[in-house]
Formats: structure tokens, sequence, C-alpha cells
């Protein structure tokens, strides 16, 4: 199970993970083994309620392509596990951004005295541009 918050959770037949390891290309780091984790979600055939699988596939992320398929790939000179919790943190993170709740502030109106404020405000600031560049007497 791959918790995301406390109400979500996702498990773990729903997640592909592909560990590659291959010998490294040549040049300096010849006995450098890559270990690669290629990470697969589709988020259409996932558990997650269609509110968050529609929030999810309207991010403008590159790892997210058109028919709702997550590909992450974490790749470092390190061990297989690290990537591969590198690229669970990862998906964590996206998702976790897909379904936070966006905080809107409710539109409140102004006292009596702050539109008092304002009006006075520019009031005066009128009154000062138009002395600006007249001599006074």
């Amino acid at each position: 199970m791959l918790r995301i918050s406390n109400t979500v959770e996702l498990p773990d037949h729903e997640i592909e993970i592909h560990q590659i390891r291959a010998q490294g290309a040549g040049g300096q780091n010849v006995n450098k083994v890559a270990s690669a984790v290629h990470l697969r979600f589709d988020i259409r055939a996932s558990s997650l309620p269609d509110f968050y699988k529609e929030r999810l596939l309207a991010l403008s992320d590159q790892r997210i392509s058109k028919d709702g398929v997550i590909v992450i790939k974490a790749q470092e000179h390190r061990t297989l596990e690290l990537n591969k919790e590198d690229a669970l943190n990862r998906l964590r993170e996206l998702i976790r951004q897909a379904i936070r709740q966006r905080k809107t502030r409710k539109p409140t109106r102004p006292t009596k005295a702050s539109q008092r404020r304002r009006v006075d405000k520019k009031v005066k600031k009128g009154k000062t541009k138009a002395l600006r560049g007249k001599v006074r007497p």
C-alpha cells in the first residue's frame, strides 16, 4: 500500500515498477552499474476517486501522457531500493499536488470606515496632483 494522504491509499498492484540494471556506457565510469527504475501508473485504471482522476489528468506535467499514464524514471548511480523509493516519492508528490484543495477566500464587503479612508486618500491625492507645477500665492 502506498499511502498518499490520510484518506488516499493506492494498492501495490496498481503501480508497475520495472527495475533495470545496465552496464555504463563507457568513459571514466566503465565499472559503474547504472540502476534504473521505471515506474508506470495508469490513472484511469486506478482505484482513485473520479474527482481526483480528473484533477490528475488536468495537471500540466510532462510525466503524464495523453492516455492517462504516469511514467516516472529514477536513474542515479545508487542502489535499486533508493531509486525505487525516489520514484514512489515523486508519484506520491504528484498525486498530492492534484488532490490538494485550493483555499479560496470568501469575498468580504469593505467596512464603512475603510471606504471613507479610501475616498479621503483619493481626494487628497487628486488635490496634490492638481497643484503640481502651479505656484502658490
